[in-house]
């Protein structure tokens, strides 16, 4: 996928894919741990090993993207640097993104917008995107490692693996590949809304993502099934409730109006 993905107001839940084919040379060393559990279900049969993990679940605003990766067997597919794309600085995902894509066997990203989270809620359309992650992989895996929960539905054997993303190189590599996606929504994002700086914070709760929210109250891609968000919005409703009812008052004698606030 080159270049950077569409607006996250423009994205739909559609799977994009790309395929590479190559020929795995030798064995990593048996010392990196993060290729383990893909060998041992190599040595079971098992010749696709799909990671799938998502980015954005605990965010705010902005989408949901989910991703799944097959890595090759053997050198190949030992990518540098790969780890947990939340141990690594933005350049560094940026370098092992390049890495998993030239060298994945396939793999696919979905985006869900914020709608279908506001519209499905969150664990549903987490579910169906980590399927459809997987079913959009060519050639198609024969195994999945998911990341923490079990994903029904796969068709295939899988396996939910407690802090998969830190274990298994093919769910690192998923976290990668949907963690640098969503940034890179998120700063176009940030161009339709600089206000809440979301280029900064990509779309999770901190202090000062909270100080906007409460500013400027919630944006369209704000998810309207978040406490801090409802809160937000009922209170720029009454603020904005509070102004047009001081506007409407008439200066009657000893009557004015005093800045819009409630007496």
């Amino acid at each position: 996928m080159a270049g950077r993905p569409p607006p996250a107001h423009r994205a739909a839940a559609t799977p994009v894919h790309r395929t590479r084919r190559t020929d795995p040379a030798g064995d990593p060393g048996r010392d990196d741990s993060l290729w383990d559990m893909e060998r041992s279900l190599r040595r079971r049969g098992f010749s696709a090993v799909a990671g799938a993990d998502e980015a954005g679940r605990g965010a705010c605003a902005g989408p949901l993207v989910a991703a799944a990766c097959v890595l090759p067997a053997g050198r190949r597919g030992r990518v540098p640097g790969l780890a947990d794309s939340k141990l690594l600085t933005a350049a560094a995902r940026e370098r092992v993104y390049a890495e998993v894509v030239d060298r994945a066997l396939s793999w696919s990203v979905v985006v869900v917008p914020v709608a279908d989270l506001d519209a499905r809620g969150m664990h549903v359309t987490n579910l169906e995107a980590l399927r459809r992650a997987v079913s959009a992989l060519d050639p198609p895996a024969d195994y999945v490692l998911t990341d923490g929960f079990s994903v029904p539905g796969l068709g295939v054997p899988a396996l939910a693996v407690w802090k998969g993303d830190r274990v298994a190189a093919c769910v690192a590599a998923a976290s990668v590949l949907a963690k640098v996606t969503r940034d890179r929504i998120m700063l176009d994002v940030h161009e339709r809304f600089p206000e809440y700086d979301f280029a900064v914070h990509k779309g999770y709760t901190t202090e000062a993502h909270t100080a906007a929210l409460e500013r400027h109250g919630p944006c369209p891609e704000h998810r309207s099934r978040f406490v801090n968000v409802v809160r937000a919005r009922d209170a720029r409703a009454v603020r904005e409730l509070q102004l047009t009812a001081a506007g409407g008052m008439v200066d009657d004698g000893g009557m004015r109006t005093i800045s819009g606030e409630p007496r």
